[in-house]
Parts: structure tokens; C-alpha cells; sequence
């Protein structure tokens, strides 16, 4: 789909919703326009949140995260729950529960919903939504299907406790349990899967600035502020000298540290893979090769080079009866020790040919927004990847 270029009738929609706000922001579309047009329709209507949880979402991708956290919360407070656009009559209604915070704190559901007769409702959970008792103190929206889209975060780990109980005897199916998501931290994650065949995920250990002590380690290492994602902060370590220089550099009380592996393949280059675990199956949605070991799709120019972009249609085209089928056992006990329905996974190979794992959680993006003349293997395989995770929504 194209990016919708009159931006005065998509702000006149009752709700735009996060699909097609990145769509525009991923084509390099100016958004400012926008979100004063939605400032201007919030001045007119100062109950409108549809308008004002849009204006947050245009916030974030302009990189206003502390104001559009704010407009959110301003949202929230007016309506927990936001209906995202569809074009066919639905033949499935979805709730989402979603905490607040940025484009991290949730799975983004939206995008594997696109162009589906799947009704999308998403309804924010807030402490406040509990009485002492610990039931909900307003209903929720109808629906015919319960999907916990809460990432596991420092933050979020009291609302995940106290869904827990609650979704433990829900009357409807429930997906992504809140209990399985909230062993999703780097450290827990690592220890789920240790002594897995075939799986090589090191050992990540949380310290404080306190318990850090340069001498005790081997290098090169890797280390990161808890919490955080995306590459923020995130470094490799060389020496005890520059990891004391790294931590004076930081704001963070506390990082994950972990060994460091060396992944590049012959030809010099690293390779991440996203795949999503779907009812235990694996789906490959992108592979970015880059020369550097920290590795983003953004960052390691597929857009440029067509040589990477060949390498990725290859891989994506052979991946069930290749990738898959070598690491199938691999992908089956992260299904199996996770017990989460729908899962991400980004990962390359070792030297040796184990999977080796970056990160597993539930809120990785995956979407079909990339440009069609640069990607055009890509919407068949989106395509697919979609609609599993569409049929495991029906069959729940």
C-alpha cells in the first residue's frame, strides 16, 4: 500500500492508528503538518482522543518522546480503547491489552493485522484500572479474543502480575499469557533456554553501577542499560579501562553485561535474522547484513545495496526448507520453554553453525511498509507471516 499523501483527509479520520502514521514516517513524509492539523482538531474538540493518541503516536516518530507520553496519557485518561481502521465487514474481534509508553512497550499488533476482517480493538491497562482487590473496575470491550500485547519491561511487570490471576480464568481465549511474557528479560530469557541443544544464547547478568567491577571480567564483552532496546547504549567492550569510561559516560543505574561472540561469516560480514515463532513456527522476516556487529535493518544499508537485498530474497524464498529446517529443533524448544503463542526471535549463526540468539520477546516489529520496487520479494512473505498469525488468532 502507498503512503497516503493527503494528509488534510487523514487527519479528518476518526483514528488513523500506528500503520499507516509509519507507513508515511518510513517514506521520509513530513509529519509536522499533520500533527498540527491534529493539535488544531484536539483544540476543537478537547475530548477527541482519537485525535490526541494519534498526535502522540506522530510525536514519537518525530522523536518527541517525553511530550507525546504526555499527549498519551492525556488520551488514556479520556478513553482506554481505540478501534483500529478496517476495510472488510470483521469476522473476528480482537482485544489487545497494552500499557502506556513508546513504540517498545507494546506489540504492534496493527501490522499483522492490515487489510484483515479481523476487528482490532487495543485497550490500555493501567494501575489504576485494578481495585485493592485486584479485579478490573471498568469492562472491557466485546471480544472474541484476548491477546496480552504488554512487553516485558521493568515497568510493566506489576500490570503483567496483576493480569495474571485475573486472564488465568478468563471465559475467552487468551494469548501471550502475562506470566510467560514476563520471563522475557534478557537474563531470564538466557536461563530458559540454557543447555539447550543447538542453541547458543550467553549468559546475560544483571549489575548496578555498584557491583560492577572491571577486573572480573573477560573481554570483549557486551553491555546495555536495562530497559533498554534497539541498539540505545548499547556497546561492545574491550578492556576494563573502557568499561569504566563506558559506565561514567552513562545516566543508568543498572546493565546487562554479557560475553561477546563473533559471528561474521567468511566473507566478513554479520547476519541478523527476525523470525517470528507462530504457534511454535517459524516465519523469517527480514535478514540485514551489515560490516558492523550491531546490526539494525535500518542501519545496515539493505536499501542501498542490491548485492544485500538479492542475499535476503534468497534466503527468504529457501528459509522453511533451510534456515528452519536445520534449527527446527532449536525453534521448538523456544516454543515449548516460552509457552508464548506468538513470539520474536533475532538471531544469526555461530561460526560452528548453532543458532545464536540476540533477544527473544514478544514486541519485535515486523510489518509490510518497506518499498515495493526496492523489496518486491518481500509482500508475498509478509503475506504469509500474517495470515499465520491471523489463523491463530481464529483457531484459539
Amino acid at each position: 500500500m502507498k503512503p497516503t499523501l493527503n494528509l488534510t483527509e487523514l487527519a479528518s479520520t476518526s483514528f488513523i492508528g500506528l500503520v499507516e502514521l509509519m507507513r508515511l514516517a518510513h517514506a521520509n513524509v513530513d509529519l509536522a503538518p499533520l500533527g498540527q492539523m491534529l493539535i488544531d482538531k484536539t483544540s476543537d474538540n478537547l475530548n477527541d482522543a482519537n485525535a490526541l493518541m494519534d498526535l502522540a503516536t506522530v510525536l514519537q516518530l518525530r522523536g518527541n518522546r517525553e511530550l507525546a507520553l504526555q499527549v498519551q496519557a492525556q488520551a488514556i485518561e479520556l478513553q482506554r480503547a481505540y478501534v483500529s481502521p478496517t476495510n472488510q465487514s470483521p469476522m473476528l474481534r480482537v482485544l489487545a491489552l497494552l500499557s502506556k509508553g513508546d513504540l517498545m512497550a507494546n506489540t504492534p499488533i496493527e501490522f499483522l493485522l492490515e487489510n484483515s476482517d479481523i476487528e482490532l480493538t487495543q485497550f490500555y491497562v493501567t494501575e489504576d484500572l485494578f481495585t485493592v482487590a485486584g479485579a478490573l473496575n471498568e469492562d472491557l470491550p466485546e471480544h472474541d479474543v484476548l491477546f496480552v500485547a504488554i512487553a516485558e519491561s521493568e515497568e510493566n511487570l506489576s500490570l503483567l502480575k496483576q493480569l495474571e490471576p485475573l486472564l488465568r480464568v478468563w471465559l475467552k481465549p487468551v494469548l501471550n499469557k502475562p506470566e510467560r511474557i514476563a520471563k522475557m528479560s534478557r537474563d531470564a530469557a538466557c536461563q530458559l533456554l540454557a543447555n539447550v541443544a543447538g542453541i547458543v544464547m550467553p549468559n546475560t547478568v544483571r549489575y548496578t553501577t555498584e557491583t560492577l567491577n572491571p577486573a572480573a571480567f573477560e573481554y570483549p564483552l557486551i553491555i546495555r542499560p536495562v530497559d533498554s532496546h534497539a541498539g540505545h547504549d548499547l556497546a561492545k567492550i574491550d578492556s576494563p579501562t573502557d568499561l569504566t569510561d563506558y559506565v561514567t559516560q552513562q545516566n543508568y543505574d543498572e546493565f546487562f553485561v554479557a560475553r561477546f561472540v563473533d559471528y561474521r561469516n567468511a566473507d566478513g560480514l554479520f547476519r541478523k535474522y527476525r523470525i517470528m515463532l507462530i504457534a511454535g513456527k517459524p516465519f523469517l522476516a527480514h535478514l540485514a547484513i551489515s560490516s558492523h556487529w550491531m546490526i539494525h535493518y535500518l542501519n545496515a544499508g539493505m536499501a542501498d545495496d542490491a548485492a544485500k537485498r538479492a542475499e535476503e530474497a534468497r534466503v527468504m524464498s529457501k528459509f522453511a526448507e533451510t534456515f528452519a529446517k536445520k534449527h527446527a529443533a532449536a525453534f521448538q524448544a523456544i516454543y515449548e520453554r516460552t509457552g508464548l503463542d506468538y513470539i520474536g526471535i533475532d538471531c544469526s549463526e555461530t561460526q560452528d553453525g548453532d543458532l545464536l540468539i540476540f533477544e527473544i520477546d514478544s514486541c519485535m516489529i515486523v510489518h509490510a511498509i518497506d518499498p515495493v520496487d526496492l523489496f518486491p520479494y518481500k509482500p508475498a512473505y509478509m503475506a504469509e507471516l500474517f495470515t499465520a498469525f491471523q489463523d491463530l488468532l481464529k483457531v484459539a
